[in-house]
């Protein structure tokens, strides 16, 4: 039979070792659930990325006042404000009846011209005649019957009179053509009487309206051009290795941490002389729905060159050249080194493995040794 005095000991041995491990557990619990969350990301391995960075601003193609560039009255008006137009469309008529008279009596001078030109000098009948007189008298000299002395008199006369008719001739031309380029102004001047859209645009605001008599070089319209231009500003040092057709990405304020793809088009060789910036043209790839207002800013990482099979971690992961990094609960501070660096990720070439877990968030709350719960965020 069993000692009942060591079975009740030995129970309550077991109790004490349940009761410790109980306690050993929630005290553990509850050291863990004190402990502060630290927001990781993992260590990647992709494609590190070379970019220098600047600041875009939108602008129109242009923005500028609509003149006319002839003076009359206003027939007609499509203007109004804020109204959507497209390119050639006409949106104002000035009345051209003046000039179309004009032009009309323009025409009838430029055919009585062209009949004058056609038909030639009215003296060359006269030289026609002047000619065969001469002729005979040639005949008349070189057989002793008419003086030598008299034939060269009737030389010149003859060769005055050819001069005349040719001189008639050529102002008879330039009348003509003088009444042609009459014409050809005066029929500019009604095109111009014709205003249009220069490009698809809208209208922000009108300044003549129908009846209102508008002089020369007078401005009848505020418009701004639908296309719009994303201009980039870079420092001295950025600038030198950027060249057209690199890639880019842009990121509009309006839009919050939305990107967009871009490609350098146009870059300007000279700096701004009061900024010391250089500005360069992107093609910026919207997608539909999204508009760009003239205004709104942003910034630009322009991908100067890359390498593959880097490892890569979000740039606030970095506190200096240290990075806090997260292992079996504990953290460690670890010194890194940088490779390339662009907007949403830098390059590290010393200091850290992939899948190691960073922190990346409030990194002035903790301390190297700290131990900490992980909440892992995405890249």
């Amino acid at each position: 039979m069993s000692d009942p005095k060591k079975a009740a000991s030995s129970d309550r041995y077991v109790w004490l070792a349940i009761i410790l491990v109980v306690a050993v557990g929630i005290y553990w619990g509850i050291s863990y659930a004190l402990r502060p969350v630290a927001m990781v990301v993992p260590v990647i391995r992709d494609i590190a990325v070379r970019a220098v960075p600047g600041t875009v601003e939108v602008k129109a193609e242009f923005d500028r006042e609509l003149k006319s560039e002839v003076g009359g009255r206003v027939k007609s008006s499509e203007l109004k404000i804020g109204e959507r137009v497209v390119k050639n469309d006409v949106l104002v008529q000035i009345d051209s009846s003046d000039v179309d008279l004009e032009i009309e009596h323009l025409k009838n001078e430029v055919t009585a011209a062209k009949k004058k030109v056609e038909l030639g000098s009215t003296l060359r009948a006269d030289v026609e005649n002047s000619k065969d007189k001469l002729a005979i008298l040639e005949r008349q000299t070189k057989d002793g019957a008419y003086p030598a002395a008299d034939f060269a008199i009737a030389q010149r006369t003859h060769h005055q009179l050819e001069q005349k008719m040719e001189l008639d001739e050529i102002n008879n031309k330039l009348l003509l053509a003088n009444w042609e380029n009459s014409l050809r102004s005066k029929e500019l001047e009604r095109t111009k009487m014709t205003i249009t859209a220069p490009s698809d645009g809208v209208v922000t605001a009108v300044l003549a309206r129908v009846g209102d008599l508008i002089d020369r070089n007078s401005a009848i319209a505020n418009f701004i051009a639908v296309n719009r231009t994303v201009v980039g500003k870079l420092s001295e040092e950025n600038f030198t290795n950027v060249k057209v057709g690199q890639k880019a990405t842009v990121r509009f304020l309006t839009f919050g941490q939305d990107h967009y793809n871009a490609v350098i088009s146009k870059i300007l060789p000279s700096a701004d002389p009061t900024t010391q910036r250089y500005s360069i043209y992107l093609d910026v790839t919207i997608p539909e729905g999204r508009v760009l207002t003239p205004g709104i800013t942003g910034e630009v990482t322009i991908i100067i060159a890359q390498r593959a099979n880097a490892l890569l971690i979000p740039p606030r992961a970095l506190v200096g050249e240290y990075v806090y990094v997260v292992s079996s609960g504990k953290l460690t501070r670890r010194k890194v080194v940088k490779g390339y660096e662009s907007m949403n990720l830098v390059e590290i070439t010393s200091g850290l493995e992939a899948g190691d877990l960073v922190l990346v968030e409030e990194q002035d709350r903790f301390h190297d040794g700290d131990r900490v719960r992980t909440k892992q965020l995405a890249n």
